[in-house]
């Protein structure tokens, strides 16, 4: 039988379109490379880049396919005639081709130049790899790509190298583009080389590149199961694949082709002795080449080698062409411990004459083997014909089309060879199922092969007989099918295709004989052909396989089985063939769309089974499709009573008792075969069923047998198991619409139950099916690792939601909030200034965050107005003539300009990380200014007079503060702060701003960019602040890392470390300051020895005598930054803490203990203490050592050190220890005994000794003096310690009662210095104002207020916030109103509003420690004092800071939303754990204790976030672990509700308010009584109830056509108003799926209605009658509780109704009965067409079997016992599915009573 004749699809002539992009460039090319150029076509899935227009595999057109053109040092690469990339490299490029590296799923573009290759991703980014020999050529595999190395030039080398120079001879080894004939990008083999031994003998003759970042490794070969290093160069690696690890080489010398499996080896398998020495960076796996086939013979290299199938079997191909054949080796997988091994299949190996071949994907695009689609072989043979090869099959030969000889041909072409005779001399190019062919040796035309059916019938049925049919049938199908002649004329459409198919089967059924598949073999059957049929020549060729056929055309399968065997084969073809396409036809059941392909094929198969006498079949058809009773007419051969398989009845099975009963011989075979693509509709559907009704999955099956993939996460409930189910199977809410509606109920009813709590741990799709987009966002930030990835997610998110993807969006009122804040900012700007668009540095604050955090009133208005320094200050002038105005301006003026310079510390609290900023512009910083304002004179401006004071004095350090703010705006490493857009910012000379700046950048962790060549230059400028600002910024952005380079540049600044040989730097003390707590930062928690040694001495060292006042805040330094190398690390066991306990007792004036350790050597370096005599002066050292032993021992509970920093408990020691001193060893003693503190009055008493407490209380007018002073000053210094103590511990925590005690307490304070209020109890000692000094006064209470806001920090308290903005407002006559006391203030006013609200503190050692050197209680006395502490430590509190708030987003709107939160933390010490309810935004407790978060409330679905309560900072941005992903949870608002901004009370919900709009707010027309009792709605009020609640435009043109005018006009009112009804159920209830659901069954019955009275019903078919069914058996497993139900899904009643109107329908018919026993006793169908379908129906609705099955049951019944009654009781013993009313009729007809 010669295989069929197909004509090719000619596309067009083709040329590489990069030749036309270079045409279109403006530059031209150079003459010299004009002629020489690659090209790659190639499928864009390689690159795993999709087209925007996502080609069907049907359509051929080149936009399928990409292209890759090079040209000496160019690349190209288009697809179709788009330019996507251009790529030029540095020299010329020897080959290009795409591989997988690296870890992730993307492919490079790998590009191999002389000395180096280069690799670049699909976005452009790139990698160079220098190469260290010659590299011949590149091969990409899945894992990597293998670099072919040149061998060394010795002079004893066999191997001819080409004597030209590397680049002359990469130039040829692009081949010199000729003849346009036959380009392959694949073959370049020639041999550069040049001697380029490199110093690390890498003798491997084959490298592996795995990973754009690593070097390229050696490859090993396994012999013997030792491991050598590949070393055969004389292997010429000729093809790679990138789907299996397999490549094929060439031997010269041997003359052999072998085939090489690459494997992972595990390096424990040591390489032998013998091999090189293994480089010490060897990656764990080794790869390593196995060689699994080799043959010789070959003089030269196959011209090409590439994969194909044959049977599901892959198979390499090579080409010889001086053999001129087509070689295929048959290739096996095999499993082992999850790693797939690759080996030849001895047995299959074959070969077909041919002079060019190419995989093409033709006849079964669908399907994939593995990663590898299968892949048909286009062969041109020897005598220049065209072939199609499924394996070893031919299937047909391709043509050109006549037409193309006069058309395309060129003209001198026609004159040399006639216009007729076109010849294919070459193809190539292959890419899916289009291919170059060359004809005539002068022209390319782009042709596809047009065998792929774009009938998607056609295409289903020939997929399902490859499934299901054996090996041997599919073959022969095969041939008939490709057998069959096309010719051109033929209209090739496709009901052609369709038709084509039927032929074939209606052909076998016509002519049952053997006869006619003789005559499909028309040509005369030589002796040859009659030699290969014989029984001798099948058992020789078994022993010799080499005997194969010369032409290809006698390969045939019919000829393989002798002559008589013929009609057998295809009667067993037709037998199976009936199986496979009853599966299809039961699957497009599931499909409402494809009823008309459903009636095609009932067609075809009735005549099949007539043929083969399937009765059973034959009715099962009958009934779906009652017109096809005309065709079949009786069935006259024997009947089997197979019966057919029925999904429907499995389904009602299902849903009546359970999966596991309902029978699976109702189930077609092919849909419980693995990996069966083509009934994987009907598939899915059994599958969801399955588990639905108690199936539970076993591995990747179900226990019933049938595939089903599932996705991952946890399940309680069948329920939830089913809906994993639909995710793994990405079974969408479209897909959903697509089922018959009585099939879709259930999958509903499982959605609509888990909607509510699904579990936390499921993929965004399954939420997305749930239409929980809210949860599935959140799933879907955490998940999304890479952009690649998310696109992927994004799009599978769309597509399992399409139909619903607007579902339910809420409309949007405009809110009044976002309305009036424009205008209340514009009234507060011009109250209070000239200009009013000074940037202040704070116009960025107001976001949707804190519009609702803050609601409608004005306080970030008036924290913004308090902490402007960017415009002139009001000057109130008194009228007081004794002092010129002049002089009483400028005082006044001076008091308010120390107020204005400290307000910038305030500020970069205020707007600490609120913007982002464009690395495009320059960073402004808003001016600082010091001037005033006169309103009483139009606002006229007054500077400061510099005669008067120094003003430079009051610039330096507020201008660097001002900076520092206006840096902090920046949020923490978000996006790249790069080192030019730092650099871009430096001024030419340096100043104060630019320090600053660099302090805030550092701050917030953006130092990071600056290399050490930038930090130099930094420091030679030689400028005070930069050096302050660049130090402790960039140990704060190394914090914790001890980066050694960094930590040089710190000690550089500290002059003990240098050697006494060093000439004396002259470093300010400030600088060493700063420079000792940068290392502090940078070491925090290392507890490094040698530093900490060095800090120790710091303590005590002498200054070196440039200013001595500076003393104290040097040794401040220096212990603060011993207490953060040691940070916490007290408690544990080292050793040498004691000597520096002891060391730091002596600072602290502690008597001498040799009781602790004696002080080693390096203590006895007391050459440079600070002493007075032997001791150390403690007024210097103390405050540093007691800081040092608190950071030291914080947490720890020490009680050894806490009893060391003891409180005087005598008048005589009262005496002996500064107040000041007193207070910080009370802090340093609460922050060891941290587990202590407890916000009560009674604890704070408690650190009071009884001596103070005792003098304080009797405070009278005669006491002495001299005591009391004392007394009185150390009892404000403990109260002041024990509140900063607790503003620690209770730091960003809002504690209500650590509140209520310091606001207290600052009253308290407050009403002493001047009594305001009264005073809050009686319980504080009064009038100690006349006994200690104002300022130390103010300093606690300043103290206080500060820690006061430090509990409060970001919570905006308003009580507090009055308190500050009263503080503030003091001027120097209500008391000092200095420098220091306002500094506080600000930083309190920041604190309170840190971050705009959206910033808290932390508690952990880390935070506390810089809250305390923030909180050190020394206030600075004017802009330049630094004595005793650093001015911009104060700016330290930033990394104490957390971003801990929250906001809740409607996933709809996208807008932000108020939403109750319900918060659990877990217990402490002080309480128990506790549930408390906030309101979103909010801020959130600590990592240390959160346990838990729900969503709750009556308007947003329920959410619930699960936290283990973890001692760790809060997650930073964008960290993939965070559940909040960077403080976002997204919200689902329910239908029907308002959202708390527009109904913040919840008296409109949207229910309420449209019943409202609808029917009250119309006044009825009173002239009209009519009207009144038939108030229809009309369209404006239906439209306004829907679009209320939804904004889904479907449903909206729904409710306008339900309205419309015309309707009234008919006589179906009844619908209207139905469809009213369920519109209104549908939204209120939010499942607008249901309106489909709802229709379709209402108007199948309808249509029933309609053929009882009119005759003339569309409806022609009964399938909607097995959908009803269906329907009903659901509704029965809800009421018996089989499903689980939350009071129906759809109205039980409805369905209810709907089964008994079907019965009556079929009641009513008279001649029903009449025609029922016809068919009964004769199997005859009516004549009439609505006789038909009313019986059709009613078989099917009584689930009547067919008339063979009831007269066996009638026998069985009959042959068993005599019936005298009625037979009812045992008919239904024997048909138990068949209803009680067809039971009588049968007993009717078969047992008349007597």
């Amino acid at each position: 039988m010669s295989p069929g004749v197909r004509p090719l699809t000619v596309l067009g002539k083709f040329k590489p379109f990069g030749l036309i992009a270079e045409a279109t460039d403006a530059n031209p090319l150079s003459d010299d490379v004009a002629d020489s150029y690659q090209y790659l076509l190639f499928d864009p899935d390689l690159t795993g880049q999709r087209d925007d227009d996502d080609g069907n595999e049907a359509s051929f057109s080149r936009q399928r396919e990409h292209e890759l053109f090079i040209r000496d040092n160019r690349i190209i690469w288009t697809s179709g005639s788009r330019v996507l990339k251009r790529f030029t490299l540095s020299s010329p490029i020897i080959k290009a081709c795409w591989s997988h590296i690296g870890r992730g799923a993307e492919a490079f573009l790998c590009v191999l130049q002389i000395g180096c290759l280069t690799i670049y991703n699909t976005s452009g980014e790139v990698v160079s790899v220098p190469l260290p020999r010659t590299v011949i050529s590149i091969w990409p595999l899945p894992f990597g790509i293998l670099l072919q190395q040149a061998a060394e030039v010795y002079p004893t080398s066999s191997i001819p190298f080409s004597s030209a120079s590397p680049a002359l001879g990469s130039r040829e080894m692009l081949r010199q583009r000729k003849e346009a004939g036959n380009i392959s990008p694949q073959n370049f083999h020639s041999t550069v080389a040049h001697g380029l031994t490199s110093k690390r003998d890498l003798s491997a003759s084959h490298l592996i590149q795995r990973d754009p970042l690593e070097e390229p490794g050696p490859i090993y070969l396994e012999e013997r199961g030792k491991l050598n290093i590949m070393k055969d160069y004389d292997e010429r690696t000729i093809w790679s694949s990138d789907l299996f690890p397999l490549l094929t080489s060439y031997n010269k010398g041997k003359m052999q082709h072998s085939v090489w499996a690459v494997e992972f080896i595990e390096s424990s398998l040591e390489a032998s002795a013998s091999s090189t020495v293994v480089p010490d960076t060897v990656i764990p796996k080794r790869v390593s080449f196995r060689r699994i086939w080799q043959a010789k013979g070959a003089k030269k290299a196959a011209s090409k080698v590439f994969l194909a199938t044959d049977d599901a079997v892959p198979v390499i191909c090579f080409l010889i062409l001086e053999q001129k054949k087509l070689l295929s080796v048959g290739l096996q997988t095999v499993e082992i411990n999850n790693e797939i091994m690759f080996d030849v299949k001895p047995d299959i190996s074959w070969s077909v004459s041919a002079i060019a071949a190419a995989p093409v994907v033709v006849t079964r695009s669908q399907v994939k083997i593995g990663r590898l689609p299968h892949l048909d072989v286009i062969v041109l043979s020897p005598e220049n014909d065209l072939f199609l090869y499924s394996g070893k099959q031919c299937l047909c030969r391709y043509v050109l089309p006549s037409w193309l000889g006069g058309s395309f041909v060129s003209e001198s072409a026609k004159t040399d060879s006639g216009s007729r005779d076109l010849k294919i001399t070459g193809l190539s190019d292959a890419v899916l199922g289009c291919i170059n062919l060359s004809v005539n040796h002068s022209q390319i035309f782009r042709c596809a092969l047009t065998g792929n059916p774009s009938s998607s019938l056609a295409n289903d049925c020939i997929a399902a007989m490859a499934e299901g049919l054996r090996s041997d049938l599919y073959k022969l199908f095969l041939s008939l099918l490709w057998g069959y002649g096309y010719s051109e004329q033929k209209d090739c459409s496709i009901h052609f295709e369709w038709e084509v198919l039927c032929n074939i089967f209606l052909g076998i059924c016509q002519k049952p004989t053997g006869v006619h598949l003789k005559q499909l073999n028309t040509s005369s059957e030589s002796s040859w052909d009659f030699l290969l049929s014989s029984k001798f020549h099948k058992t020789y060729s078994k022993f010799h396989s080499g005997i194969t056929s010369i032409n290809p055309l006698d390969r045939e399968v019919c000829t393989k089985n002798g002559s008589g065997e013929k009609p057998d084969n295809s009667f067993e073809l037709m037998v199976q063939s009936l199986d496979c396409l009853h599966a299809v036809y039961e699957s497009l059941k599931m499909d409402n769309l494809r009823k008309q392909d459903l009636h095609s094929l009932a067609v075809l198969l009735c005549n099949i089974a007539k043929f083969l006498g399937e009765k059973c079949y034959i009715d099962h058809y009958v009934r779906d499709f009652p017109r096809l009773s005309k065709i079949t007419g009786a069935c006259t051969t024997l009947s089997s009573s197979k019966k057919p398989p029925n999904i429907f009845r499995w389904l009602e099975n299902c849903l009546r008792r359970g999966c596991l009963s309902a029978n699976l011989d109702d189930l077609p075979d092919l849909i419980r075969k693995d990996g069966c693509s083509i009934v994987s509709w009907a598939r899915k559907i059994v599958s969801f069923y399955s588990v639905l009704f108690g199936d539970k999955p076993v591995g990747k099956k179900l226990s019933s047998g049938v595939p089903c993939s599932i996705a991952p996460g946890s399940y309680s409930s069948n329920e939830e198991l089913a809906i994993l189910a639909m995710a793994g199977e990405r079974f969408g809410l479209h897909q959903l619409d697509l089922l018959p509606s009585g099939v879709s109920l259930p999958l509903r009813h499982a959605l609509d139950s888990c909607r509510e709590s699904p579990p936390a741990d499921w993929p965004a799709i399954a939420y997305v099916l749930l239409g929980r987009e809210d949860m599935a966002q959140s799933v879907f930030r955490n998940m999304s690792s890479s952009k690649e990835i998310e696109m992927q997610s994004n799009t599978s998110l769309i597509s399992m939601s399409i139909p619903y993807m607007l579902h339910l969006h809420p409309v949007i009122v405009p809110s009044s909030l976002s309305e009036s804040t424009g205008l209340e900012n514009a009234k507060i700007e011009d109250t209070n200034s000239v200009d009013g668009s000074v940037i202040d540095g704070m116009e960025h604050i107001f976001n949707s965050y804190t519009q609702l955090r803050y609601g409608r009133d004005l306080r970030l208005n008036e924290v913004r107005r308090l902490l402007c320094s960017a415009r002139p200050v009001v000057i109130q002038t008194s009228a007081n003539p004794t002092i010129s105005d002049q002089e009483q301006q400028q005082d006044q003026l001076w008091r308010i300009a120390q107020r204005t310079a400290v307000l910038p510390l305030g500020r970069g609290a205020f707007t600490l990380s609120t913007i982002h900023t464009l690395l495009t512009e320059a960073f402004t910083v808003p001016k600082l200014v010091l001037a005033g304002r006169l309103p009483a004179q139009q606002n006229a401006v007054v500077n400061l007079d510099p005669n008067v004071r120094n003003i430079q004095e009051l610039k330096t350090w507020p201008e660097f503060h001002n900076a520092v703010a206006a840096g902090l705006r920046l949020a923490p490493l978000q996006g790249k702060v790069s080192r030019t857009w730092i650099k871009y910012n430096k001024p030419g000379e340096p100043n104060a701003v630019h320090a600053g700046l660099l302090f805030g950048l550092g701050l917030q962790g953006y130092l990071h960019v600056l290399n050490l060549s930038d930090i130099y230059q930094y420091f030679t400028q030689d400028h005070e602040s930069t050096t302050v600002g660049l130090m402790l910024g960039l140990a704060a952005s190394y914090r914790r890392t001890m980066q050694p380079d960094i930590a040089k540049a710190l000690f550089f600044h500290v002059p003990t470390r240098y050697q006494a040989s060093y000439a004396d730097f002259e470093i300010p003390t400030l600088l060493q300051s700063a420079a000792l707590v940068s290392v502090g930062i940078l070491f925090e928690g290392s507890a490094h020895l040698q530093t900490m040694q060095l800090l120790l001495g710091e303590i005590g060292r002498r200054s070196a005598g440039d200013n001595v006042l500076e003393r104290e805040g040097y040794a401040v330094s220096a212990g603060f930054s011993l207490g953060l190398v040691a940070l916490g690390r007290g408690g544990d066991a080292l050793g040498s803490l004691d000597s520096f306990v002891n060391r730091l007792l002596q600072y602290l004036g502690a008597k001498e203990e040799r009781s602790l350790l004696a002080p080693s050597n390096e203590d006895l370096r007391s050459a440079a203490q600070v002493t007075d005599g032997s001791t150390p002066n403690v007024n210097i050292t103390a405050p540093g050592a007691i800081i040092a032993l608190a950071l030291m021992y914080l947490k720890t509970d020490s009680e050894v050190i806490f009893s060391k920093l003891s409180i005087p408990q005598t008048r005589y020691d009262l005496e002996c220890i500064r107040p000041d001193f007193i207070m910080l060893r009370v802090i340093a003693r609460n922050l060891i005994m941290w587990s202590r503190i407890r916000p009560t009055s009674d604890w704070i008493q408690s650190q009071v000794p009884e001596v103070v407490k005792s003098g304080v209380s009797y405070l009278q007018d005669d006491m002495d003096e001299v005591d009391v002073e004392s007394l009185v000053q150390a009892y404000v210094n403990i109260v002041a310690g024990a509140c900063i103590s607790l503003g620690l511990r209770f730091a960003g925590t809002r504690d209500g009662n650590a509140r209520d005690l310091l606001n207290n307490y600052a009253l308290y304070l407050l009403n002493e210095i001047k009594p305001v209020s009264a005073p809050p109890t009686n319980e504080f000692p009064k009038g100690i104002s006349k006994y200690v000094d104002r300022g130390t006064l103010e300093m606690c209470l300043y103290l206080i207020v500060l820690s006061l806001s430090v509990v409060m920090a970001g919570s905006g308290d308003l009580q507090i916030f009055r308190l500050l903005r009263f503080l503030r407002s003091r001027n120097s006559a209500d008391g000092h109103a200095n420098y220091g006391t306002q500094m506080a203030v600000s930083l309190a006013t920041g604190f309170l509003f840190l971050g705009g609200g959206m910033r808290t503190f932390s508690t952990n050692d880390g935070s506390l420690a810089m809250l305390l050197i923030t909180l050190y209680p020394r206030l600075p006395s004017g802009p330049n004092d630094n004595r005793c502490h650093l001015q911009a430590f104060r700016h330290l509190y930033v990394l104490a800071t957390e971003a801990r708030w929250l906001q809740t987003i409607d996933v709809d709107s996208g807008l932000p939303v108020y939403a109750p939160l319900e918060v659990t933390v877990k217990e402490t010490e002080l309480y128990s754990e506790t549930r408390y309810s906030e309101i979103t935004p909010c801020i959130l407790p600590e990592r240390a204790i959160l346990k838990r978060i729900c969503v709750c409330g009556p308007r947003y679905w329920p959410q619930q976030v699960d936290l283990v309560p973890e001692e760790k900072h809060w997650w930073s941005f964008g960290d993939k672990s965070d559940p909040f992903n960077s403080g976002v949870i997204h919200v689902k608002r329910k239908v029907g509700a308002c959202s708390y901004v527009d109904d913040p009370v919840g008296c409109q919900s949207l229910l309420s308010r449209a019943m409202h709009k609808v029917f009250g707010l119309r006044s009825l027309d009173e002239s009209n009584p009519l009207a009144n009792n038939h108030r229809e709605l009309d369209s404006d009020s239906v439209d306004h109830l829907v679009s209320t609640f939804s904004s889904d435009p479907s449903l909206i043109a729904f409710a306008q056509l339900c309205c419309d005018k015309s309707w009234n006009d008919r006589s179906d009112s009844d619908f209207k108003e139905f469809c009213l009804q369920v519109l209104f159920d549908c939204i209120s209830k939010d499942r607008p799926a249901l309106l489909q659901v709802y229709l379709s069954l209402y108007t199948t019955i309808g249509s029933m209605a309609d053929l009882l009275v009119k005759s003339d019903s569309h409806m022609c078919d009964s399938l909607s009658i097995s959908s009803l069914k269906v329907a009903l058996a659901y509704n029965e497993a809800v009421t018996s509780g089989r499903l689980a139900s939350s009071g129906g899904f759809v109205q039980s009643i409805f369905l209810a109704s709907l089964g008994k109107r079907c019965e009556e329908i079929l009641n009513s018919s008279t001649k029903l009965k009449t025609h029922l026993r016809d068919y009964l006793t004769s199997e005859t169908w009516p004549d009439d067409q609505k006789d038909v379908i009313l019986l059709s129906w009613y078989l099917k609705w009584f689930s009547v079997p067919s008339p063979s099955v009831i007269k066996a049951a009638v026998e069985k019944i009959k042959s068993m016992c005599k019936i005298s009654t009625s037979a009812i009781p045992l008919l239904r013993l024997v048909l138990p599915s068949t209803h009680i009313s067809a039971l009588s009729e049968i007993d009717r007809v078969f047992f008349p009573v007597n």
